[in-house]
């Protein structure tokens, strides 16, 4: 009985520690599986300098981890998320065969080349993120066989080509399928998984009948396959055409028919149905949800009062859900629809940024600024004294509510001198707000275009170019810190250019493509009136150089590219710009003709700028100049400030206009 005491508690230390060293060895294992992934890739930015053997990537009940990129549950590795850290090499998915808990692997926005890696051999895999690599070649039409759990496959922005994978048909629980961008080649396979909520298949060469289970989808999710028919394009099929799940009988066709038919009665129905239920627009803003814009065009400010008891659910983005519980967008857009209405919050991304509730936006005043191509925006005053600006969209609908939410979290997280930043937004599936703080000054645009009263203020020569160069500046950090977007600006313009206290330039609407409609974007956003996109159907990251190089024109010259057409002022300014510069008449001529009379300079420096800007809006975009080695070209270029008195004069921020106009066309009209 003596030794009977101390018996129990050793034998407690022992078990205890016999579970401890379990658990450090799992880790052991999880972090040796990590390091081999590690050393069989390319890390030049040291991205993954974390990642060390003498600690583990997990800890004991923990869902944190000091490895970049390792998302961990309860102690074990249940994800990866390596996005934008500029790796390269190629994939070998089996070296993490070892990691049991692994459940979701991103590798989005970076360098990958090679064939599709295998991932059958991570069979529990629920998402796999392959998008915007170097990734090409062919993929096996057994790559996707067994993986019984796999809910989302993003392909997007690769080089693969053939057919797609006939083994996506058989993933029963797929719901999120997105292979836009590449090459793919022949029929879509018959995708008929009940939870199935996006397949984007853009920007391919598919051919033939569009399922009838995927009738129903956008049609911008199958847009750029020429040989694409059914709905939801709207291109008949002919009628020899097939579609694959349909060859085997003609009874099978019968009963795809039979399946279209009742599906297209039962959206009528639906519609009507909504119809019915949802107030009309003029009932909505007797409502008061928002203001009507329908005079914003005039520019004629009104107020009105927002009400909240029409706004749906809008859960912030910070509550995070693993993997296994997380359902997508549009699926929990449903669900808050058939379960009642949540009250709405606003997400915030930025923190130190005055905070309030959605009902204080909902219940302040609120003036109309301007409506543009995107939607509209409007100026609320907050009871604090506080002025936001707040832009709503309709055609945000391209990504559902989890992407979207993530890529709002992506913009929070910008910061730089020259962006005016995001401060919150709110999620609601047949419209989106974004928030920002109120800019009281005037748009470039406005001041090159607006009324000019004599004692306005006026851009000068050194107030231009600092204007270029700030905004090159801001393009070059949106070309770093969304590397993996095709166009990180999108709709750069003088509009979108707004000015602060000391003329320095903040750029609004950027990053806003990746959540657009494509079919909206494409014949609203700057972006997509690029050369490239009319001559190829696609844009690139030197769409944004050829929006730059617009805008430099615009500054230098002073004319508006939307009056007399884009193409007319580049040959307008490229035919005066290449003339001969040695006479003095030619010289007076292209100083007279071309550049802007209020700018008050010698047309040294100004003659400079423009050659950059021509360089920037070359037609052939392999020629077009690269945005780095246009704005390192701008930074060299310099100002005279003048006699002080002007630079006052013209450097004013206040003096001499007109409050009420600079309000209409100040800030934050969405164009």
């Amino acid at each position: 009985m003596a030794t009977a005491g101390p018996s129990a508690p050793l034998g407690i230390l022992f078990l205890s520690g016999l579970v401890f060293a379990t658990i450090l060895s799992a880790n052991a294992s999880d972090a040796d599986v990590l390091l081999k992934f590690k050393a069989a890739i390319s890390d030049p930015a040291g991205a993954l300098r974390t990642w060390t053997a003498d600690t583990a990537p997990c800890t004991p009940k923990a869902d944190d981890s000091s490895w970049a990129g390792v998302i961990c549950d309860n102690g074990t590795v249940l994800g990866l998320q390596l996005e934008g850290m500029r790796l390269s090499g190629t994939l070998d998915l089996g070296l993490l065969a070892g990691l049991a808990g692994l459940r979701t692997l991103s590798f989005m926005n970076n360098s990958f080349r090679g064939a599709m890696p295998d991932v059958k051999r991570l069979v529990g895999l629920r998402s796999i993120y392959l998008s915007m690599n170097q990734l090409s070649g062919p993929i096996a039409g057994d790559a996707f066989d067994g993986m019984w759990s796999l809910k989302k496959v993003h392909l997007s922005q690769n080089g693969f080509s053939g057919p797609i994978p006939a083994s996506l048909a058989a993933a029963p629980k797929l719901l999120e399928l997105k292979l836009d961008g590449n090459r793919f080649e022949g029929a879509i396979p018959d995708l008929r998984q009940k939870e199935l909520q996006v397949v984007n298949v853009s920007g391919n060469s598919l051919e033939g009948p569009i399922p009838a289970a995927l009738a129903t989808m956008d049609a911008d999710l199958f847009a750029g396959n020429k040989g694409l028919c059914g709905a939801p394009l709207g291109v008949p099929c002919a009628s020899s055409s097939v579609s694959p799940s349909n060859k085997s009988s003609s009874s099978a066709m019968a009963v795809s028919l039979a399946i279209a038919v009742v599906a297209t009665v039962g959206i009528v129905g639906l519609a009507l149905l909504a119809l019915r239920r949802q107030p009309s627009r003029v009932q909505e803003e007797q409502l008061g949800r928002l203001p009507s814009s329908k005079n914003s065009s005039a520019k004629k400010a009104r107020t009105a009062s927002y009400k909240e008891n029409k706004l749906e659910e809008g859960p912030p983005a910070d509550e995070r859900q693993s993997e296994s519980g997380r359902g997508s967008g549009s699926g929990s857009g449903r669900k808050s629809a058939a379960g009642g209405h949540e009250q709405g919050r606003l997400v915030f991304v930025k923190e130190d940024m005055v905070r309030f509730e959605l009902h204080d936006l909902l219940k302040s005043s609120a003036e109309v600024l301007g409506a543009g191509k995107l939607g509209c925006s409007y100026k609320a005053t907050l009871t604090s004294g506080h002025s936001m600006v707040v832009k709503r969209f309709r055609d945000m609908n391209r990504v559902g509510k989890e992407d979207f939410e993530e890529h709002m979290r992506r913009l929070g997280r910008l910061a730089h001198p020259n962006l005016l930043p995001l401060v919150a937004y709110y999620y609601r599936k047949e419209e989106k707000l974004l928030v920002n703080r109120y800019v009281p000054n005037r748009s470039v645009a406005h001041l090159l275009h607006g009324d000019r009263k004599p004692n306005s203020a006026t851009l000068d020569w050194p107030a231009r170019l600092k204007i270029v160069k700030g905004v090159g500046r801001a393009l070059i950090y949106l070309y770093d810190e969304l590397s993996m977007l095709s166009v990180p600006h999108g709709h750069l313009k003088s509009a979108n250019v707004l000015l602060g206290d000391s003329f320095e330039p903040l750029l609004t609407d950027y990053a806003l493509v990746p959540v657009m409609n494509q079919s909206h974007a494409a014949h609203a956003m700057e972006a997509y009136r690029s050369p490239e996109r009319k001559q190829f159907g696609r844009t690139s990251k030197k769409s944004d150089v050829w929006s730059f190089g617009l805008l430099i024109l615009e500054l230098l010259t002073g004319k508006n590219p939307s009056d007399q057409g884009k193409e007319d002022l580049l040959s307008w300014a490229d035919s005066l710009a290449k003339e001969e510069p040695a006479a003095a008449s030619t010289t007076d001529k292209v100083a007279a003709v071309v550049f802007d009379k209020m700018t008050n300079a010698d047309e040294g420096e100004m003659r400079k700028l423009l050659k950059i800007g021509l360089s920037c809006c070359e037609s052939n975009v392999d020629k077009r100049w690269e945005l780095k080695d246009a704005v390192d070209k701008i930074e060299e270029l310099t100002a005279e400030e003048g006699d002080d008195g002007h630079r006052r004069r013209s450097s004013s921020s206040s003096e001499g206009v007109d409050a009420s106009r600079d309000d209409a066309f100040s800030s934050v009209a969405i164009n």
